[in-house]
């Protein structure tokens, strides 16, 4: 009896150990190294030993067929994986880990600790690996997303995928002036070289292609071919070239002269005879021929400042045509990057429209299903069909405003008149900005070139009261002379007498000039009266524009700090909205919601769409804005005063 009994444990023994094999291979791989053992094993008989063999040796066999998978760390809990079927394509259990994007499906997590168990005689052999698992549609990370400019479009990122592809960095380093040539602006963009050029037929205006551009492209398209700024930089030429005139007073004029002067006399001479007059006249006819050359040369020596006042007041007028070109420069890249911007916000509102008519035609749908089904209302599809046609409706809008950007990127960039441009650049925030409210403010105080502008407006109008008064002081000059005169011919009919050339006669002066002007009727005084008004209007208008440049750094600087938290916040709330909207949906195909939660759900995701992309982009304006504010230098050097 006592053997038989032995025999029974033995048999159970064995039983729930290959049991405990199969039920559990989490456990199994976990320990494939130590032999199962029960209660009733503490005193092994040598049949019980050989009944355990049999048992590990089962457990050996039956070991292949569970897909190998991590040894966790008996410090980290963790739910254990549920035997999967033979087949490859099944699905993994709700509890099975997902893979992380990027990273191959190994079958093993990264860092596991080593199982401290001794090996085996007979090592289990490993199973196959089984084929990654797709990630679900839906991830939802445990931070906050931020934008990054080289991070691709997911289906985590609140914003809808723009269909570009992810721009790869190389994997060696080019050129400089390889790289600048990728980044130039595509040639077939610009306009005709004939301003005066303007289309006669439908064809010549009729868009063929578009060329997708970036914002540094766009920008170098706009300083290309601008005509507001080809103009500011023809004043500034204009100006340059008045100061070479101005700056010609500093030398003396020289004159050349020559004549050549025939002239012809006729009179009458009484005829004597022997002294006594015998009342008869004879006609007398004289000519001459005269050759005069000479040279000229003045030069004002004192003109009570006049001179140089206006030398100064020409090189002020250049140095304000030169700042005008900055301005203009600079005004021109924000108003490029402000209209680049809008056709962002369009691009990816009219694809935010479109997944909102995707969601409402879905809906649709299920409340038609539902209704076939006999459990769905015919209210819940009038409220669906609804939706809908609000959705295309406000598709049908974002697309109008998505044109109308484009044109008026294309009419700032002054484009060929067949072609169309799209945006290249991806949504994301275009960088950061590392000085304080204070540090912005002083910046701009030192490298505004509008406040330098008034300073250099008030310089010419004093240099201009001065040559107006200068009108009422001595003027000096000096004049110098030399010329030769040579008579070429002279006869006279009635002596018969006749002389040819005898040589050319020389003749020199020098004269100094000496004026003042008395009395002018006031006229000097009353435009030394409108310099000096106008030397107060430029010290008016350098207070307008300092105060208006600090409300113009403090505004973008607070739009600044307000869309950096926004991006944060709306960030969350779309992956928030996206989560809510699939278990209102999961709700209302089940039976246990409403149509009207799903459309609400809809409408909020949306809106959170739309609120995400506005941070984005009112980040980035306000960056351009700050950028353009502060500093007008292009190579960011600062100087101590405007």
């Amino acid at each position: 009896m006592q053997p038989y009994n032995s025999l029974i444990a033995l048999g159970v023994s064995a039983v729930f150990a290959v049991s405990l094999v199969k039920i559990d291979p989490a456990q199994a791989e976990s320990a494939p190294n130590l032999p199962v053992r029960t209660e009733a094993q503490e005193s092994p008989t040598p049949s019980e030993v050989r009944q355990q063999r049999l048992a590990e040796r089962r457990s050996v066999q039956a070991a292949p067929a569970v897909p190998e998978t991590s040894s966790p760390a008996p410090a980290r809990p963790r739910a254990q994986a549920q035997p999967a079927p033979p087949s490859p394509a099944a699905a993994p259990s709700e509890s099975a880990p997902l893979p992380k994007p990027g990273q191959p499906s190994t079958g093993q997590e990264t860092g596991q600790e080593a199982n401290p168990a001794p090996a085996p005689a007979a090592p289990v052999p490993s199973a196959p690996t089984p084929a990654p698992t797709p990630a679900p549609p839906l991830v939802v990370p445990t931070e906050p997303l931020a934008p990054a400019p080289s991070a691709a479009p997911s289906e985590t990122a609140p914003l809808p995928s723009t269909g570009q592809e992810t721009p790869t960095l190389p994997s060696s380093p080019a050129a400089p002036s390889n790289r600048r040539n990728a980044n130039r602006a595509p040639e077939n963009l610009n306009p005709s070289p004939n301003p005066l050029n303007f289309p006669t037929t439908p064809e010549e205006v009729t868009v063929v292609e578009s060329q997708p551009i970036t914002l540094q492209q766009a920008i170098e398209l706009a300083i290309r071919n601008s005509p507001t700024l080809q103009q500011t930089r023809l004043e500034l030429t204009q100006s340059r070239d008045a100061l070479r005139e101005v700056r010609a007073a500093n030398f003396p004029t020289l004159d050349a002269t020559s004549s050549l002067t025939g002239s012809a006399q006729e009179g009458l001479e009484a005829d004597n005879a022997q002294g006594v007059a015998t009342g008869t006249s004879s006609r007398d006819i004289t000519t001459s021929l005269n050759l005069q050359t000479g040279l000229q040369a003045d030069y004002n020596i004192f003109t009570s400042g006049r001179r140089s006042s206006a030398i100064r007041a020409a090189e002020g007028t250049v140095r304000f045509r030169e700042l005008a070109v900055e301005v203009e420069t600079k005004q021109l890249v924000l108003d490029v990057s402000t209209s680049y911007y809008d056709l962002q916000e369009a691009d990816q509102q009219v694809e935010i429209f479109q997944a909102a008519l995707s969601e409402a035609l879905q809906s649709l749908r299920d409340a038609q299903a539902l209704e076939r089904a006999g459990v769905g209302t015919r209210f819940d599809v009038l409220q669906a069909e609804v939706d809908a046609a609000n959705a295309r409706q406000d598709l049908t809008q974002q697309l109008s405003s998505q044109e109308v950007a484009r044109r008026t990127l294309a009419q700032r960039l002054s484009l060929a008149q067949a072609t169309d441009i799209t945006a290249a650049d991806e949504v994301a925030a275009a960088g950061s900005w590392a000085l304080s409210l204070e540090q912005s403010i002083v910046t701009a105080f030192k490298n505004r070139a509008e406040l330098e502008q008034q300073l250099v407006q008030r310089d010419i109008g004093e240099q201009r009261r001065r040559n107006a008064l200068g009108q009422l002081g001595p003027q000096i000059g000096a004049t110098a002379t030399y010329g030769i005169a040579n008579l070429l011919s002279s006869s006279n009919e009635s002596s018969e007498f006749s002389t040819e050339g005898k040589g050319f006669f020389n003749n020199a002066s020098v004269a100094l000039n000496a004026s003042i002007n008395l009395f002018d009727g006031g006229a000097a005084r009353a435009q030394a009266r409108q310099q000096e008004a106008n030397i107060a209007i430029a010290e008016s208008q350098f207070v307008n524009a300092r105060d208006q440049i600090r409300f113009q750094v403090e505004q973008a600087y607070s739009i600044l700090q307000a869309s950096s938290e926004n991006i944060q916040t709306t960030t969350l709330a779309v992956q928030s909205a996206e989560e809510a909207l699939r278990l209102a949906r999961l709700r209302f195909q089940a039976g246990v919601g409403t149509q009207t939660d799903v459309i609400q759900q809809q409408t909020a995701l949306t809106r959170s769409r739309v609120n995400n992309l506005g941070a984005i982009l009112d980040y980035n304006r306000s960056l351009a804005q700050l950028q353009r504010f502060v500093s007008n230098l292009p190579d960011g050097n600062l100087s101590e005063t405007p």
